[in-house]
């Protein structure tokens, strides 16, 4: 059996409790006095009427859920059924919205700590730092530390964690119904109703967890039926726990006990189980505020993750840590924005912020239900399917954005300055990276003809312009033209991008540039002929071609300026004797000391262009990584059979090497292919040995820097010269310190 069949171990109780565990928290020990005191018993109500608008945004995440198992979540399905622009949007409000949510999980638990831990009111300038705050902040710290450097709670913690506190709870409700008055819930709306909504927006910070079950569908048993059961049953659970926890707590106090009380249940507890009972609520909380914050940061970095892979924030962030194994950079930056709203804001600010960033989400993601559905583009197979439908969605989408019109206009004003940050954001970074291609927008393209001229306009106005994936091919040997014009319209065709085919015409230093365009024929008459050839020869793969000749006092020089000036994601250029000053790297030694790669290259040295037995030796790192991504879209393209080589310093070391090389090649798509451990200790014997079986070897550029290079020489050089086959040397795009040039990385 397979590791990816055994990581499917997480049951319906697992799954359920993951929702459980990040919502069980705020809801009801921490916001009862807020809402109390706002709303007077009609709080119970509020917290039902939440409850039962993310029933209608679960039922939504669970089609969704079973049919795009993802990481990512909300932000995945927004970002696929609505584009990037909208994705842009759901994901810094999702990133945003959990920050705000930490936050507001860490003042509570500063809350519950200052009842045993008396910390003075600090006074820093304007601010004025309470001990609950700086608890929070101390705490918050913490969480972030935590998982910066990797440490994490387990499943079965979580599940103990979860089963402690309803636990708690149950004892707690069962208690207090026995010493309950039903008269005491008179008048039921003091206030009327008017406030049933505005709270409703307060307390919406309680219904945030259930969306996580979604991100971890791969791993559920049976998702099609478990998914969807731990998704809705919950939120169930939860609004059911919530209601009537405040329910019996109002029947049993005096509502002045829990009114303006930001640790109501503590006290409660008190009067109604002595001592004992309100160290077990106090202990209750605790648990519920911190599980609920380190969820809330583990989740941040997941969105992260899935925003980094679409090109929507930079893939920097997702840089993992060399000695934690952590998405460091993220976690940091999450935690500065949880200490900064900590810093500035209060109890109701930040739940009130978080609750409007996610109704947000909530409203688009019943949207994007509505987008699959009707577009019902292919691989679109749900397991469970939404009752109602188009009734469920169009009444999630419709009451998360009416319920923000009801939340206080200055968190509202707040909230909306992200979602314009967000689209702006798209705008001036993303829309030029992004590759991604929303399903609306193509059914709207595809159906030009019949649909709205300002709908098409509105779609065509806001795709992204990195979706269009650019191949650039140096030429300049008709000899090898076909083969790295095939070479690079196969990955054209895979990526549904286009090839630039140039050639640069080198001009003496005496002649000027602008006397030569003159006479551009009489100084190369191969130039158009060769470039004619390179666009049938694309074509012929069904994928666009630009030709250019570029006149230039510089020969390989000139390929990374036409690289920056063409926005080209890939350059494939041949291995000639004067291709490059420094071998083996796509730059030459001066280059090496003064320029970053702008892109991914690919380095042909052609000896016969035949993919159908691709050799691709790894020991990891960010060239192998586009070894790999290359060999993919080989076999794709030509049903290619694919080899994995690893090579060991001794038959001992065999074992771990196999575990390297099965878990690299699960993460890169490699799975089901041919893996070949070297255990000779001998890398570049390995290599020649196995690339005698082979037709391509694909093989990441030295990690070594300029003056190792110089002074040992080069793995990859020796290989190149010693392989009879042709090697395609690949090296990814990136910028690198002065000292990295000079010792390597």
């Amino acid at each position: 059996m397979s590791d990816e069949e055994l990581a499917k171990d997480l049951g319906p109780l697992a799954a359920l409790t993951i929702g459980v565990g990040t919502m069980i928290g705020a809801g009801i020990f921490v916001l009862p006095g807020v809402a109390v005191e706002t709303a007077g018993p009609l709080a119970a109500a509020a917290f039902v009427l939440g409850g039962g608008i993310a029933l209608l945004t679960a039922l939504s995440a669970s089609e969704l859920g079973t049919a795009m198992p993802k990481a990512g979540g909300a932000y995945y399905y927004v970002n696929h059924a609505l584009g990037p622009l909208f994705g842009s949007i759901a994901g810094w409000a999702n990133w945003m919205g959990l920050a705000f949510a930490s936050a507001f999980y860490m003042f509570g638990f500063g809350q519950y700590v200052s009842v045993f831990v008396d910390v003075p009111t600090l006074a820093l300038g304007p601010l004025t730092l309470t001990g609950a705050k700086i608890i929070a902040l101390v705490g918050a710290a913490l969480f972030t530390f935590i998982n910066y450097v990797g440490a994490k709670e387990t499943g079965r913690l979580q599940n103990i964690i979860v089963v402690t506190l309803v636990g708690i709870l149950t004892v707690f409700t069962l208690v207090g119904a026995l010493q309950a008055d039903i008269s005491s819930l008179r008048p039921f709306a003091p206030d009327g109703y008017g406030p049933l909504l505005p709270v409703t927006g307060i307390i919406f910070v309680s219904y945030l967890g259930f969306v996580q079950i979604t991100s971890v569908a791969e791993e559920i048993k049976d998702p099609g039926r478990n998914l969807p059961r731990a998704v809705i049953g919950s939120v169930l659970l939860v609004t059911a726990i919530y209601a009537l926890v405040l329910l019996v707590v109002l029947a049993a106090v005096p509502n002045s006990v829990v009114a303006g009380n930001d640790t109501a249940v503590v006290d409660v507890a008190r009067i109604l189980l002595g001592p004992i009972g309100a160290v077990a609520l106090l202990f209750g909380g605790l648990l519920a505020t911190a599980s609920s914050a380190n969820a809330s940061i583990l989740a941040s970095s997941r969105i992260n993750f899935a925003m980094g892979r679409d090109k929507i924030v930079t893939e920097d962030l997702n840089t993992i840590h060399p000695r934690f194994g952590t998405p460091y950079r993220a976690i940091a930056l999450t935690g500065g924005f949880i200490l900064l709203f900590i810093l500035f804001g209060d109890l109701a600010t930040l739940s009130t912020a978080g609750s409007t960033l996610h109704l947000i989400i909530y409203g688009l993601l019943n949207i994007a239900l509505i987008v699959m559905r009707e577009a019902n583009p292919a691989g679109y197979k749900p397991d469970y399917e939404v009752p109602f439908y188009p009734v469920v969605p169009i009444l999630g989408a419709v009451i998360s954005f009416a319920l923000i019109a009801f939340i206080n206009p200055e968190i509202v004003a707040l909230s909306l300055a992200f979602v314009a940050f967000a689209a702006l954001w798209y705008v001036f970074y993303a829309r030029s990276r992004t590759e991604k291609q929303g399903i609306l927008s193509q059914y709207i393209l595809n159906r030009s003809d019949v649909m709205p001229e300002p709908a098409v306009s509105a779609a065509g106005a806001v795709q992204p312009d990195g979706g269009q994936y650019r191949v650039m091919v140096p030429l300049a040997n008709p000899a090898s033209e076909k083969d790295l014009i095939s070479l690079a319209s196969a990955v054209a065709k895979q990526k549904g991008g286009t090839v630039d085919a140039i050639h640069i015409i080198t001009v003496p230093d005496q002649t000027a540039l602008a006397g030569a365009a003159a006479y551009k024929d009489q100084l190369d008459a191969e130039s158009s002929t060769l470039l004619e050839r390179a666009r049938k020869d694309a074509t012929t793969f069904g994928v666009d071609v630009d030709t250019h000749t570029i006149l230039s006092h510089r020969s390989f020089e000139e390929i990374f300026d036409a690289a920056k000036t063409h926005e080209a994601d890939l350059v494939v250029m041949g291995w000639g004797a004067d291709s490059h000053g420094a071998p083996g790297r796509a730059e030459s030694a001066l280059d090496e000391l003064t320029e970053n790669i702008p892109c991914d290259f690919l380095v042909l040295k052609d000896r016969g262009f035949d993919p159908s037995k691709l050799l691709v030796p790894t020991a990891g790192g960010p060239d192998s990584d586009l070894s790999a991504a290359v060999a993919t879209m080989l076999r794709a393209e030509y049903d290619s059979e694919i080899t994995l080589l690893h090579a060991v310093d001794s038959p001992d070391e065999e074992a771990d090497g196999r575990v390297f090389l099965e878990q690299w090649a699960r993460e890169h798509d490699l799975a089901d292919v041919n893996l070949r451990i070297d255990t000779t200790g001998d890398v570049e014997g390995a290599i020649e040995t196995a690339a005698k079986d082979s037709s391509l070897v694909i093989i990441g550029a030295t990690e070594k820097g300029l003056l190792t290079r110089l002074v040992r020489g080069s793995l990859v050089l020796d290989v190149v010269d010693d392989i009879s086959c042709s090697v395609l040397l690949a090296e990814k795009g990136r910028s690198r310190t002065l000292r990295e040039r000079l010792f390597g990385r």
